[in-house]
């Protein structure tokens, strides 16, 4: 019998320093309007000193097994999708397994930036449907502020820390990912980067000076990758579905940028109402964005038993893709 990756459980934790578009007024260029009106942010989470990518990571963890009433002795496999790691080496998933006391699952991250928690939620979804795994905790989890130059409003103001994660639990009907696109295009690495840190430009005084361990960003062509690629990936996850776009009950985008999702909405021909936007409390919070804006919207009643849901989004790498969800599980 086939094998379905049903999500049983879900969670999410934001730090709880808000930073709001006036405060960042007062130490950077910019104004509550001039960051409304261009990304449609209103303020975003800010880790504590004594937060990481790892603390918040296992906080929306544990709230997701509670949720599925599942210990984690049970897990068999723990994904991390992240760009903020807390180390290079180990995994924050190998931190995440530890403080939760999963001592039989294995754990590995996932680097797809924006696009991670489909990514990972795909990938989870495979080893349930191969049999090899029955349940498999899969976290969206940034720390994003901790690569901010704040004195670059193109970039600052646009990203926050959080944390969002999905249980995934091996079902006989129906029911998780019902079909997945997953893009590369990596021609456009440059678009989006953190150019120092790594074994290609590693830590040195000049890479200090250059202020090169901060997002660099070139919004205009980003800009244009997402509408377009959202819009295909998301066309073409419907049809794999065997849906159309009036069997979708809720969109949950990843939350970059209010243009982006509005842009996107227009060229699918899909109704605003129908998209769920949290980016005015969140602000970009990467591969957090996604889980948290969908276990805000079960929390705000959008989500209901057999509602099937489109997940799409991008990131740095560039990547993209789009997934089509069924709500609810066997009983």
């Amino acid at each position: 019998m086939q094998k379905y990756a049903a999500i049983r459980g879900w969670g999410m934790y934001t730090p709880e320093r808000v930073l709001t578009n006036a405060e960042m007024a007062t130490f950077v260029d910019t104004s509550d309007d001039w960051i409304r009106s261009r990304t449609g942010i209103g303020q975003r989470h800010i880790l504590a000193d004594d937060e990481t990518c790892a603390t918040l990571a296992t906080r929306a963890g544990r709230q997701a097994l509670a949720q599925a009433d599942l210990a984690a002795s049970q897990l068999d496999l723990i994904i991390v999708a992240t760009c903020t790691p807390d180390y290079l080496l180990p995994s924050t998933a190998c931190l995440v397994q530890d403080a939760l006391g999963a001592t039989r699952a294995a754990a590995f991250d996932l680097g797809a930036v924006c696009s991670g928690f489909m990514y990972g939620l795909v990938t989870g979804s495979q080893f349930i449907q191969t049999g090899s795994y029955q349940n498999v905790l899969v976290i969206g989890a940034e720390a994003l502020s901790r690569f901010l130059n704040f004195k670059d409003r193109t970039t600052c103001v646009l990203f926050g820390d959080g944390a969002g994660a999905a249980v995934l639990r091996a079902n006989d009907s129906p029911a998780g990912v019902l079909s997945f696109v997953l893009n590369a295009q990596g021609s456009g690495a440059h678009l989006i980067k953190v150019p120092a840190g790594g074994s290609a430009a590693p830590g040195t005084r000049k890479t200090l000076a250059e202020e090169d361990f901060y997002i660099h960003m070139s919004g205009g062509e980003v800009y244009q990758y997402a509408v377009r690629t959202m819009s295909d990936d998301a066309t073409t996850a419907v049809r794999q579905a065997g849906l159309t776009r009036e069997d979708i009950h809720l969109v949950i985008p990843h939350q970059a940028n209010i243009r982006i999702i509005e842009a996107v909405a227009k060229r699918l021909d899909y109704a605003m109402e129908k998209f769920f936007v949290n980016i005015d409390k969140m602000g970009n919070t990467s591969a957090a964005s996604i889980p948290i804006a969908l276990c805000e919207a079960v929390a705000a009643g959008r989500v209901r038993p057999g509602d099937n849901l489109l997940f799409v989004g991008f990131g740095s790498g560039l990547t993209s893709g789009a997934t089509v969800v069924r709500w609810g599980w066997d009983a």
